[in-house]
């Protein structure tokens, strides 16, 4: 079988190939192309070209793909092959703590590792029923308030970003997911939109990646927005706003908690307790690197 991206889709009209075939094909394809997640990436789109659930390929794995099919499917292949779009974007949607969320180039692909920032969040406030005052900073596609809002149903919840066309998309998912209602989104540059309100959560996902690490970054997030990446010269740049304006948004007792690069939770630590917090803490991500770093400021 000839290796070429038409045939890896099933141009050959010779041949009736099935779900198997295509998974295996593509699977290898991807590996080839030096996409890490080269299975998972051929099931996600095999599943969208065929208008299943991922689960279906499996179970119908000897059926016959139809033409039109592999003509959706090829299409899907070749921008991630070739162009190395997200499968989020080629898909528009992402699951983040078990919700279907809609991205589009506008936002950041929302990842597992931010789901350490949520799980920090609840931590700080395990109350369910607790009622209080939380603000997500750059809040993208709303990921990480939309977690939030659905665990701690009784709070109050503010969302803010930079960028108006990443907001319209942050409220998409609110509505989509019936919590419109739930969360104040506001335009902004971090604390600027909320104009010194105080709050019992502060919660931040930062751009952290710095310029110099631009060339060394996978193909794919070339197509995410660069200010939800790059934060000067070191990275560091929102870090160090978030870090002197954030402790100031915070009533008595309430806590702060950002995401960072696992090689700057030193540094963020060390910031926070520099800044007056208490009990400042890492939150390691699933893999295990310091993802987040919380603290409380004092109750009096």
């Amino acid at each position: 079988m000839s290796t070429s991206v038409s045939q890896a889709r099933g141009d050959d009209s010779q041949r009736v190939w099935t779900v198997l075939d295509l998974l295996r094909w593509t699977q290898g394809y991807f590996e080839r192309q030096g996409i890490e997640s080269a299975r998972l990436d051929a099931e996600c789109l095999l599943a969208h070209a065929l208008g299943l659930e991922r689960l279906r390929v499996y179970i119908d794995f000897d059926q016959p793909v139809e033409p039109a099919e592999r003509a959706r499917f090829r299409a899907l292949v070749q921008r991630r092959a070739v162009e190395r779009v997200p499968v989020s974007h080629l898909l528009g949607s992402r699951e983040f703590w078990s919700m279907p969320l809609r991205v589009t180039p506008e936002v950041l692909t929302p990842r597992p590792e931010t789901e350490t920032l949520v799980t920090a969040a609840l931590d700080r406030f395990p109350d369910p029923s607790g009622s209080f005052t939380v603000v997500d900073l750059g809040t993208g596609s709303g990921a990480v308030a939309l977690a939030v809002a659905r665990e701690r149903p009784e709070s109050v919840i503010t969302a803010t970003d930079s960028s108006q066309k990443a907001l319209s998309i942050a409220q998409e998912n609110a509505e989509a997911l019936g919590m419109r209602g739930r969360i104040r989104f506001l335009q902004g540059n971090w604390l600027e939109a909320v104009n010194g309100e105080k709050f019992d959560l502060l919660l931040a996902n930062p751009p952290y990646v710095a310029q110099s690490e631009r060339h060394r970054l996978p193909p794919e997030l070339s197509h995410e927005p660069e200010q939800a990446l790059f934060a000067g010269a070191d990275g560091l740049d929102a870090l160090r706003v978030l870090v002197e304006e954030g402790p100031r948004a915070l009533r008595p007792g309430g806590a702060i908690a950002l995401e960072s690069a696992p090689q700057q939770a030193n540094w963020v630590t060390g910031a926070l307790e520099n800044s007056g917090l208490v009990d400042v803490a890492t939150h390691r991500d699933l893999a295990g690197r310091p993802r987040v770093v919380s603290g409380r400021c004092p109750s009096d």
